[in-house]
């Protein structure tokens, strides 16, 4: 089955198909190989007149790498492959610590890397 991703701060990056490497607190258990969905957002959907807000899927993709980095050890290169090409390093390392509650620049991240399943582009790089 394939997992749900939220990318609701990255979902323009996602539309063009810029992003190709994500990081998060967590998801430690996942494996080159799995799909995933990303998401406009998977939990907290509100409930609208007794329905839940619908899931809004973006995009199917494939894990080709996985793994662990302090948070501050982000290169520009891969601040790019956020699909935040302006962003300097500290900038990005401010943003995402101020996105995840309890991240410190000196916090392990999960570094996830994918290609896009519905074009012909795999993800570059490791």
């Amino acid at each position: 089955m394939t997992r749900l991703m939220a990318v609701s701060l990255t979902e323009p990056q996602m539309q063009a198909r810029t992003k190709t490497v994500t990081r998060r607190m967590g998801w430690r258990n996942l494996r080159s190989g799995q799909r995933l969905t990303l998401c406009r957002k998977v939990m907290g959907r509100r409930r609208r007149g007794g329905s839940v807000e619908p899931l809004v899927r973006i995009v199917d993709v494939e894990v080709v790498a996985v793994g662990e980095e302090r948070l501050d050890a982000i290169t520009p290169d891969e601040v790019t492959r956020e699909g935040f090409p302006e962003m300097t390093v500290p900038a990005f390392v401010e943003f995402f610590c101020g996105s995840h509650k309890g991240c410190t620049p000196a916090s392990t991240v999960t570094r996830i890397q994918w290609r896009y399943l519905d074009t012909d582009t795999a993800a570059g790089g490791n």
